[in-house]
């Protein structure tokens, strides 16, 4: 079985990424660096940059993901969600979109794949998303208790983070179709 490296410590992550890649006959490893993440405005252009330092420190084959989230008609916070996360209570999130026209949002995920050459291949597409009226979900989450799914009445913390796990990995399944194509390789 081939392998890659996906940079990330979060165990979840390379087994979501499993799921997808496996069926591809490729296995995914967790490459643990210290890369510190640029300010961006743009998910893809964080992820491109770890990438590639984490190729350039390694050589491997590296996937490095990146999702920004938008509230569509404030076109924030986009890759400064984590600390907007940490910064404003879900409370004051709905507080917030209580005033707007719209509760639509959207994830963008990007991904960049560094393949053994050193060729960069950005992947990018976007989850719209729903916010809720109420706070709903595990004490657990934070934002996740205002998210939903369009079509849905359940919070992203309402719902086991498995039941979706199409929905995120895209950006996965390209790259293994990419890599399956035979255009590019994994190792040396």
């Amino acid at each position: 079985m081939e392998y890659i490296y996906l940079l990330t410590r979060n165990e979840g992550k390379v087994k979501a990424a499993n799921l997808i890649f496996g069926m591809y006959g490729i296995e995914v490893k967790s490459l643990g660096l210290d890369i510190p993440e640029i300010q961006a405005s743009t998910s893809i252009e964080i992820a491109k940059a770890a990438a590639l330092e984490a190729h350039r420190q390694t050589g491997k084959a590296v996937i490095r993901e990146d999702h920004s989230f938008y509230i569509t008609e404030l076109g924030f916070p986009g890759p400064f969600m984590a600390y907007a996360d940490k910064s404003i209570s879900p409370e004051k999130l709905l507080a917030i979109v209580n005033t707007l026209d719209s509760r639509d949002a959207y994830f963008e995920l990007a991904a960049a794949y560094v393949a053994v050459d050193g060729s960069v291949h950005e992947f990018s597409y976007k989850v719209p998303v729903i916010i809720s009226t109420e706070i709903r979900g595990s004490d657990k989450y934070r934002w996740e208790k205002l998210m939903m799914m369009p079509g849905d009445s359940r919070t992203f913390a309402e719902v086991d983070s498995n039941d979706r796990t199409s929905v995120w990995s895209k950006n996965y399944d390209s790259i293994a179709k990419l890599i399956r194509s035979g255009r590019l390789r994994v190792k040396d």
